[in-house]
Order: C-alpha cells, then sequence, then structure tokens
C-alpha cells in the first residue's frame, strides 16, 4: 500500500516525526546532546541527526550551539513550548481512547495558586457532580510545591516553567489590571493618569523573597514597571482582590482571579488602558508508565475549559 498519509493530505506527509520532536525536547531541557542521548537511551549521534532533520523540516535553526553549551534561539523556545503542549495534548487523547469505558475516580491532591484557586472554587461543584467517584484534596498555596516528593497529583502554576520531568498543558494567558471597590474610588476619586497613582492607597504584594511586587503597567506604547509606596502589604495573593472589595486601596490583581468581583460589581477596573499581558499558567502532572491517569486528565481538561472562558475585557 502505497503512503496514504501523503495522498490523503500532503502537509501531514511533512509532519516531524515523534522521534525528531522527542529529541529536540531532550536536548532543549537538558542544554545538552549528551545528556539528552543518554535520557532518551539512543546515541549522541542520533539525536543530533534528528534535531537536524526537525530544523531542516521547518526551515529554522532551533538550537545555537557552541562547544560548551547549547541554547534555544527565539525560534526555537516558542516551538518548544508549543512541543510541549502538543505532546501533552496527544498523550490526554490516547488516555481518552483507552479508558473512555471507565469512570475516572479516586482522591485527586491538586495544589493551586492562592489568588486563582478562590476563583476557581465555585466550578468545582459542578466538576464534583459530574465525577461522583473523585474525591479532592486542595491547598490554595502560593508556595512553590515539589510536586513529585510532596505527591501532587496536579499543580497549577503561573509563569515559564522548569520541571522537565513533569507534564505540562498551558491552561490559559493571564492579564494584570487594576482593581479598586466602588466606595473606595467615590471616597478617594478615580485616578485619571499613572501619575496620580502615589496619591492613592497602593496595596501590594511580598513574594517568598521577601521583595515587594512591582507593578508592570502600560503607559503608552511602553511597558514598565512601576514601584510605589505600599499603604498596605500582603503575603497571600487571594488577599489582594478581598482587600481591594473591602475598600482598602488599588491592587494590581489577574484579571482571572478579579472576575467574580467584578461581576458582582464589588470593585470596578482602574485605568484600564493600563492593562497589560500577564503570564501563562500552566497544569503540571507527574507522568505515569503511560499516560497521565484519567482522574488527573479529566480534572485538568475542566481547569482549561474554565480558565479559557474567564474573561473581563
Amino acid at each position: 500500500m502505497r503512503n496514504i498519509v501523503a495522498l490523503a493530505d500532503p502537509i501531514l506527509a511533512d509532519l516531524p516525526s515523534s522521534a525528531e520532536v522527542a529529541a529536540f525536547i531532550a536536548v532543549a531541557e537538558c542544554a545538552s546532546f549528551t545528556a539528552a542521548a543518554r535520557r532518551l537511551g539512543v546515541g549522541k549521534s542520533g539525536v543530533g541527526k534528528a534535531v537536524q532533520r526537525l530544523e531542516a523540516r521547518l526551515g529554522v535553526p532551533l538550537l545555537r550551539r557552541s562547544t560548551r553549551v547549547v541554547r534555544l534561539t527565539e525560534e526555537g523556545a516558542a516551538y518548544l513550548e508549543a512541543a510541549r503542549d502538543a505532546l501533552a495534548r496527544l498523550r490526554e487523547a490516547g488516555q481518552a481512547a483507552s479508558d473512555r469505558l471507565a469512570a475516572p475516580g479516586g482522591s485527586l491532591r491538586v495544589s493551586l495558586p492562592a489568588g486563582i484557586g478562590q476563583a476557581l472554587l465555585p466550578s468545582l461543584a459542578a466538576f464534583l457532580e459530574h465525577y461522583p467517584a473523585i474525591t479532592l484534596e486542595i491547598a490554595l498555596t502560593d508556595r512553590f510545591v515539589d510536586v513529585l516528593a510532596e505527591g501532587w497529583d496536579v499543580a497549577v502554576r503561573v509563569g515559564a516553567l522548569e520541571d522537565s520531568a513533569l507534564v505540562a498543558r498551558r491552561l490559559c494567558d493571564l492579564r494584570f489590571g487594576l482593581y479598586a471597590a466602588p466606595a473606595y474610588l467615590a471616597r478617594r476619586g478615580v485616578p485619571a493618569s499613572l501619575a496620580e497613582l502615589p496619591g492613592h492607597d497602593i496595596i501590594v504584594l511580598r513574594t517568598e523573597s521577601g521583595r515587594l511586587k512591582s507593578w508592570p503597567l502600560r503607559e503608552g506604547e511602553t511597558i514598565r514597571d512601576v514601584a510605589l509606596a505600599p499603604r498596605l502589604v500582603l503575603e497571600d495573593s487571594a488577599a489582594l482582590i478581598a482587600a481591594a472589595v473591602a475598600g482598602l486601596g488599588i491592587a494590581l490583581c489577574f484579571d482571572a482571579t478579579a472576575a467574580p468581583a467584578l461581576q458582582a460589581g464589588q470593585v470596578r477596573r482602574v485605568l484600564p488602558e493600563t492593562s497589560v499581558p500577564g503570564p501563562s499558567v500552566y497544569a503540571l502532572m507527574p507522568a505515569g508508565r503511560s499516560a497521565v491517569a484519567a482522574k488527573t486528565r479529566v480534572f485538568v481538561a475542566h481547569l482549561a475549559r474554565i480558565m479559557a472562558g474567564v474573561r473581563t475585557d
């Protein structure tokens, strides 16, 4: 039989092989062809040739090589993120095909960032009703948990990923915005520009490292970090929107975190033109011997649906 894939769709015939993609991901995560070959259990030359074929197929360099280090190009970094996401979805599809007749069940341990977790909690009633055999154990924490060592089934993280031993799925991209209660704005006035913010009560977050978090805000065509003298300092991201709702000042929050309060009229957006894109949100999962467990897969799919639908702009 001739190449049915090529006959059916010439585009599919040009898709990279799984071996090429796996080799590239391993090299990118290990920053070394030798270490990547060791991880994959193949020869170093085979890894190098697979990456070369992938670059030739795509028509762009994905890696910068030197005698001591291997670095991603800009195109390579973008392809790595897309490849990880695609592989995660393929694993989910394969798992769904094999266990679609089995009802997911068991205990599921989930770590969620405090602010995002509070916004997601109301959606879990529908999830638990749909999957009565699943029991959830949830921690709302901004602490950087060790997924494998602490036995988490799912950890939701905001920002760049470094855990190469985990399966990752991108849930959504966040945005930052400024929020304050209507009562506060009626009392103190609505700022008309960034220059007026120093005259207001500012609520800021102290990070795990101990520093006060600056505000990335848009000013004209540029985005800059704005550091303001705070009136209130919090160490829990979930408390930011609660403090704004209480009328304690202006807080910089993720739109997904502020959405319930905004929809309820408890806060208003302040200087909406200063809002900026924020980091991506990922669900991280330990991979089993074959694929992610069914209970984990359906929960992450639920998070992806909910977070994709949370918009405030």
